[in-house]
């Protein structure tokens, strides 16, 4: 076998290999970069963008401290909202959930239930005094 041929066949192979990818990447349903909602997320960015700089202008970050198997979050004031886990790896393991502040403007979540790993803590709430806020953080879950 001359060098011409050797040449011809590795041309070969990395095309068919090119075009094995094409099919693969057409055929496949999901897009894990692309959110299925990202058009009326755009929308309200606006409004995003808004309640996170509240969080900095009034210094209203809560605190989060992980336990065992629990995650505590304290308040500046006592609060209502939602919280949401997210699962970056998995979209179904995502979590939701409605909260209020006890006494002391904290809140314990057990976690018994939820997988160990990396984990997107998004808390959306309003305080006493009527303000909204929104904070986005990575938090590891032990």
């Amino acid at each position: 076998m001359n060098w011409g041929t050797k040449i011809i066949i590795g041309m070969l192979s990395f095309m068919s290999f090119i075009l094995v990818l094409m099919i693969l990447m057409f055929r496949s349903d999901t897009d894990a970069l692309v959110e299925n909602d990202y058009y009326e997320k755009g929308l309200k960015y606006d409004e995003t963008y808004r309640l996170k700089e509240q969080v900095l202008l009034d210094n209203a970050k809560p605190e989060v401290s992980m336990a065992e198997k629990s995650m505590t979050i304290a308040f500046q004031t006592a609060s209502r909202g939602t919280i949401k886990l997210v699962r970056t790896a998995d979209q179904r393991q995502d979590r939701c959930m409605r909260f209020e502040t006890n006494e002391g403007n904290k809140i314990e979540i057990p976690l018994t239930s939820v997988p160990d790993g990396q984990w997107k803590l998004i808390l959306n709430w309003k305080s006493r005094d009527g303000k909204n806020y929104l904070n986005e953080q990575e938090v590891i879950i032990p």
